[in-house]
């Protein structure tokens, strides 16, 4: 399998048409695993490396889940294509930036990836469309067992799988979703959620995890603690305060339209138009443009097939995928000029939007 066709492959997680959650686009539970008696990545070297890459690479492979799957070394990956997975959230941008010796393995669906030789041997990811906890955790308990069968992890009976770093000690495991929380941003609410989330014991990120921008109000919600706390309590903590955010955006939603619906109203319509009729846009400044009309869709302005299409367009406009379907690189002017010809050309298709037919914000 290679990049492109991986790419051509349909998936939950870049056609959303079976997503009813407004709120969560994405699940998304990871476990950080190593093999015992050998070095952590960041000791390992070179040979020790490609070694742990061969075995960790045949035992994943062997898995039912990744039959058929994407299974490449990051040195035989170009610059575009790593960008492209790191875009897709199938890699970290960590591996993408790996020394020699490191490698993933994703499944056809692309709702399973291995990273091999991250900052850990193994980091078993699964991915869902919406909120799925439950369905996640039950998929990658099972991945993780069939691995098990085929390598000997290292681990504590005292603290639990060992990681190299400390704060992943445990259970290895960190459970995260990704939102949409544009009334939050609209009403300035943003920083009180992540101060109360942070005292719950969950870290808020961005689009891209530690590090990155929150572009199009989206953001990465995870635990932080995994020593000390059994896997299923984790998930249960992690539901009860994703839930809270989801009830926090909606009421901030309901607010907004009682207190002043037209200025709500003039953030989705000004975006509607801009994205019909612009010729330069940046890659923020589309994410953010597109959060409005998705908003506009969650509020009845929009219809709901709409969706499907701009969680589609979050992905596709950012720049690897946008040098992809070029079939070469480009200068960030260039791309900025691509990105808004795509834009115009869906948004020529996209009903205009229907003010009148705004009712209580979907769930």
């Amino acid at each position: 399998m290679t990049i492109a066709s991986l790419i051509a492959t349909p998936s939950e997680l870049t056609d959303s048409r079976t997503n009813k959650t407004a709120i969560v686009l994405m699940t998304r539970i990871r476990l950080a695993r190593n093999l015992a008696g050998r070095s952590f990545p960041g000791w390992a070297r070179p040979a020790q490396r490609s070694d742990i890459l061969a075995v960790c690479r045949e035992a994943v492979a062997a898995t039912a889940p990744m039959k058929r799957s994407l299974n490449v070394a990051v040195s035989e990956l170009s610059d575009l294509e790593k960008q492209i997975l790191v875009e897709r959230h199938l890699i970290s941008r960590e591996l993408s930036g790996s020394p020699q010796g490191s490698g993933v393995v994703i499944s056809r669906d692309q709702t399973v990836s291995v990273m091999v030789n991250e900052e850990d041997h193994l980091r078993i990811q699964v991915l869902r469309s919406g909120l799925q906890l439950r369905k996640t955790w039950n998929a990658i308990n099972d991945l993780d067992s069939a691995l098990e069968e085929r390598l000997d992890y290292a681990f504590s009976p005292t603290l639990g799988y060992l990681t190299a770093c400390p704060t992943n000690l445990g259970t290895g495991l960190r459970g995260s979703a990704m939102m949409h929380l544009p009334a939050l941003v609209i009403a300035g609410q943003m920083e009180k959620v992540v101060r109360a989330v942070n005292q719950l014991g969950m870290v808020v990120r961005g689009l891209f995890g530690e590090g990155s921008d929150a572009s199009g109000s989206i953001f990465q919600i995870s635990n932080q603690t995994t020593l000390g706390e059994a896997e299923e309590a984790i998930i249960k903590r992690l539901s009860g305060v994703l839930q809270s955010i989801i009830e926090h955006e909606m009421n901030a939603r309901a607010k907004l339209l009682e207190a002043d619906p037209g200025k709500v109203f003039d953030k989705v319509g000004r975006a509607y138009g801009i994205l019909q009729n612009s010729h330069l846009l940046s890659s923020g400044e589309a994410m953010n443009l597109l959060s409005l009309i998705r908003l506009g869709v969650d509020l009845g302005v929009f219809s709901e097939s709409h969706r499907s299409v701009i969680d589609r367009l979050f992905i596709e406009a950012q720049p690897g995928h946008l040098q992809h379907a070029q079939k070469a690189p480009c200068e960030p002017g260039q791309r900025d000029l691509l990105r808004a010809e795509r834009l115009r050309s869906e948004f020529a298709n996209l009903a205009r939007p229907d003010f009148s037919a705004a009712g209580e914000p979907r769930n």
